[in-house]
């Protein structure tokens, strides 16, 4: 199941929190993102969250919260916040952010 990169419809804003900064959880999240055919990127934040924007399918994005939600083995995630919008089409690939 891969997303249209050419018309992606939905947005996926997400905070990801738990033990989820120092165990490869962006990394985690871009080989998904890019398994899936999605677009947008990864980062962490300051208070040791990480924060997904991610474009494409509806149904695309909803396996992939899911995924963000079972995490990686080295992982602990406790929660994922997820906010809905329409694409924007802004973004041409899925990248890790600094």
């Amino acid at each position: 199941m891969k997303a249209n990169q050419q018309d992606p419809s939905a947005r996926l804003h997400a905070l990801v929190s738990g033990m989820v900064q120092g165990v490869g959880y962006r990394y985690f999240a871009l080989n998904a993102a890019n398994q899936l055919g999605l677009l947008g990127w990864v980062r962490n934040l300051p208070d040791g969250s990480v924060e997904v924007v991610a474009e494409g399918a509806r149904d695309v994005l909803d396996a992939y919260l899911g995924i963000l939600e079972r995490g990686l083995r080295s992982a602990r995630v406790e929660a994922v916040r997820p906010i809905w919008y329409l694409a924007r089409g802004e973004f041409d690939r899925f990248e890790v952010r600094f």
